[in-house]
């Protein structure tokens, strides 16, 4: 029974958590410009440490979390192609930031007592593993954190939708899509003090109003798998923990949310 829950390394009392929490498995899309922290540039180092402390909290509840980072902070390979680049170098040299975010985050995660493991869409065997389901839904089931880098593989996808793609495949209960900010709003909150703030949008909502929460691939990818995207703020300390166990933070695409059973 513990590992039909993925429950092998937690006790009998974890299991009776989990039973009781919305979420077995979740995929986590963190942006590459958060983890910059207030740096115009590159890396936060404690940033990414109050960000595996987060991830552990949820991981000691006893839910398995995978994640899929972006490379903005350190290259945006849309905007270099938009600036002359070649449209594939620019994407590949991007999957490369995405790589160099992932083994920052597995760092600050082993650093917390948190086992982790990288796996990419490009061999890259002397840091990472490359992406194998199989090997992937063992990590998780194990207990482990598992970061999937280097998008698709494929020029012309974000890790957006590598992240629809990634949870459709491990099968998670919900995308979670950490932001800056508490929700999905009609108009920017920064700019606009009256702008509206969604609790609960469908996935039709946010295509047909253009809503800019993923782009329109990994909108459509989780529709057609069934999918919640739960779009919440990460900076906020404690809010991992309390959209695992169920409080209404943040904004809900998609409708009900795939309960664990």
């Amino acid at each position: 029974m513990s590992e039909s829950f993925g429950l092998q390394s937690f006790s009998s009392i974890g299991m009776i958590i989990i039973m009781n929490l919305p979420y077995k498995r979740v995929l986590l899309k963190l942006s590459g410009e958060a983890i910059k922290g207030t740096r115009e540039y590159g890396i936060d180092p404690q940033f990414l440490v109050f960000l595996a402390q987060e991830i552990k909290s949820g991981l000691d509840l006893g839910v398995e979390i995978a994640i899929v980072i972006g490379g903005g902070n350190i290259f945006r390979g849309l905007a270099a192609s938009e600036n002359g680049m070649d449209r594939i170098a620019a994407d590949y040299t991007g999957m490369l930031a995405t790589v160099m975010n992932s083994l920052a985050l597995k760092d600050a995660l082993l650093k917390v007592d948190v086992d982790a493991r990288i796996q990419t869409a490009i061999d890259m065997k002397e840091i990472a593993e490359p992406f194998i389901l199989d090997k992937a839904r063992s990590h998780l089931v194990k207990g482990r954190v598992l970061i999937f880098a280097a998008g698709t593989g494929n020029p012309y996808f974000t890790t957006d939708t590598t992240a629809a793609l990634r949870a459709a495949e491990i099968e998670a209960n919900a995308l979670f899509k950490a932001t800056k900010v508490d929700g999905v709003y009609n108009s920017d909150p920064v700019l606009n003090r009256d702008a509206k703030k969604y609790d609960e949008l469908t996935y039709m909502d946010v295509l047909k109003d253009e809503l800019k929460v993923m782009d329109s691939t990994a909108v459509t990818l989780s529709k057609d798998n069934d999918i919640p995207i739960v779009v919440f703020d990460m900076n906020q300390p404690g809010n991992l923990v309390r959209i695992l166990k169920g409080d209404p933070i943040g904004t809900v695409i998609g409708g009900k949310q795939n309960v664990s059973v």
